[in-house]
């Protein structure tokens, strides 16, 4: 039995590393890799991963374990209080007009209103990953519309965890709950969110400290698993799903300074059990389904689709984003997120769904996700030509010259600094790096963020590199900053081109391709920067 569940193991992280590699070559999403190689080793095609004990759904828990823990770490208080109403009134009326109608639809049909309440909220949530990471590689993601749109995803990753709380109360043989276990309910909920706020202080104020005299990585990290598995646990105990466990203890240890260690150490465990756990689902999930009723998975995914964009239309209208740029955002929103299935597989466990109607469920996310990048790329092109409109009008044109624009490429430490500086004299500046997890942290702090190629001239244009009256190129290969450089040039002569090199031997090169001032790392290529942009400023060349 041990040496089955290992050799299927060994399978599914196998099959999910090909996977990652073809969705990488090919620019899709590695989630929907996951799910379709899932699906091709599983019992629907080629029968190679059966599991027939459920051993590996041990490893799929702790995958959801790990992906809500790390969603805890990240979550901020203060981007909720930022967004104020535009988070509650586009995210509440986003799901509540696709949740509403899907569960009426459902038990049209003659579903159970337990199980059609569940289906509903699952089909609610969109992906915050691929949202957000098409948002930064299209410059738009502090955008007014970028903004909103990342307003309603928070609301959905908040009100994944009392939607999963609602799951016990759906449970049973079709009998509504008494008042009292909705009361009881409530009690421990709140008693656990008390808990979670103690923890969280005694945590910043005396346990950090007391581990950080030990300066043990190795401490930090079993600390980090001990206190993941206990709160769990100590859900999991009181009646809540395990799963609110995990996502409280990310909390615990969000917003102090263990927090990026944390989310680093835990990030490759994280990425492993997630791969188990997409790969899982895709196992459960049978494709003969989708020969078997075409008409009725092909007509179900037409209507998500369609529902969804006008609930995201109608709710980024309400936050008062023009309707163009709306219909764009809620095309972009138009799809069934990664959450779906974390709450429908506790649906599944808890003998609330059917097994046919989560995989039915299933198939319609995974054709959803299949979609995406393609109504990404649609709403995102009009949205962008709705921004070249407004912003050719003479007071946008104003507003645009009284703060020049200025591009960075390079998130790393010296590209940072030279951002800061930057924007303390009063730059518009947009940052720009080939990965969209190095720009997070400055999309957070307000930058205008791009991902992409900086060899790439469309990349280029969505950073405004064309209109930019300087450029900082911090690229770490002398190779990449000289086609950087190139690239560059050949859409914008007249901006002043800042050049960090590692070696002397580049700097002719550099100069040649179109570079006005190359500095290299034997200099300490910050402070020269800082000094060549102060020297710009008090010059004068700068200012327009």
């Amino acid at each position: 039995m041990t040496q089955t569940l290992i050799h299927d193991l060994l399978f599914i992280l196998t099959a999910g590393l090909l996977a990652g590699l073809v969705c990488r070559w090919l620019h899709a999403s590695v989630l929907i890799g996951y799910l379709i190689v899932g699906a091709l080793l599983g019992q629907g095609v080629l029968g190679w991963v059966l599991d027939e004990t459920h051993q590996l759904e041990h490893f799929t828990e702790a995958g959801v374990f790990l992906l809500l823990f790390s969603i805890g770490l990240e979550f901020s208080l203060d981007d909720l209080k930022r967004l104020g109403t535009t988070l509650f009134v586009g995210g509440f009326t986003q799901m509540s007009l696709v949740a509403i109608p899907v569960t009426a639809v459902m038990i049209g049909l003659g579903m159970s209103w337990q199980s059609a309440v569940l289906i509903a909220s699952a089909v609610a949530f969109s992906s915050t990953v691929l949202v957000f990471k098409a948002l930064s590689e299209w410059g738009q993601s502090q955008r007014p519309h970028g903004r909103s749109t990342i307003g309603i995803l928070l609301f959905q990753d908040a009100a994944l965890i009392p939607l999963l709380l609602m799951v016990p109360l759906l449970t049973g043989e079709g009998n509504a709950p008494s008042l009292g276990e909705y009361a009881r309910l409530a009690l421990v909920s709140l008693a656990f969110v008390l808990a979670v706020i103690v923890l969280r202080h005694l945590l910043s104020n005396w346990l950090i400290p007391l581990f950080a005299g030990y300066r043990s990585p190795e401490l930090v990290i079993l600390f980090t698993v001990v206190s993941l598995g206990g709160v769990t646990l100590a859900a999991h105990s009181v009646g809540l799903p395990p799963a609110v466990g995990a996502f409280a203890a990310g909390l615990i240890f969000s917003g102090n300074r263990w927090t990026k260690q944390i989310d680093a150490l835990v990030l490759p465990f994280r990425e492993t059990f997630a791969a188990v756990f997409f790969v899982g689902l895709g196992l459960i999930f049978d494709p003969a389904l989708i020969w078997q009723e075409p008409l009725s998975m092909g007509a179900a995914l037409a209507g998500v689709i369609a529902l969804k964009t006008m609930a995201g239309t109608v709710a980024l209208t309400l936050t008062g984003m023009p309707p163009k740029r709306a219909l764009g955002m809620g095309i972009g929103l138009a799809h069934i997120g990664e959450f779906a299935f974390v709450l429908v597989l506790l649906g599944v466990e808890s003998g609330v769904l059917r097994e046919i109607d989560y995989q039915r469920v299933v198939a319609i996310a995974v054709g959803s996700l299949v979609l995406t990048p393609w109504l990404m790329k649609f709403g995102l092109r009009l949205v962008q030509d709705e921004s070249l409109h407004v912003e050719s009008t003479p007071q946008t044109a104003a507003d645009a010259s009284s703060s020049p624009l200025a591009t960075v490429i390079g998130a790393g430490p010296i590209g940072s600094r030279i951002a800061s500086q930057l924007e303390t004299m009063g730059k518009d500046v947009c940052l720009m790096d080939l990965s969209p997890v190095n720009l997070h942290p400055f999309s957070q702090l307000g930058f205008r963020t791009v991902a992409g190629d900086a060899s790439d001239s469309n990349i280029l244009g969505r950073a405004e590199v064309p209109h930019a009256a300087l450029v900082v190129v911090c690229v770490p290969d002398d190779q990449v900053a000289l086609r950087v450089v190139r690239a560059i040039r050949k859409i914008n002569r007249q901006g002043k081109l800042l050049v960090r090199c590692r070696y002397q031997a580049s700097i002719d090169k550099l100069v040649r391709s179109g570079a006005d001032v190359v500095v290299t790392e034997e200099t300490e290529a910050s402070l020269a920067l800082l000094r060549e942009l102060n020297q710009m400023e008090r010059e004068g060349h700068l200012k327009d």
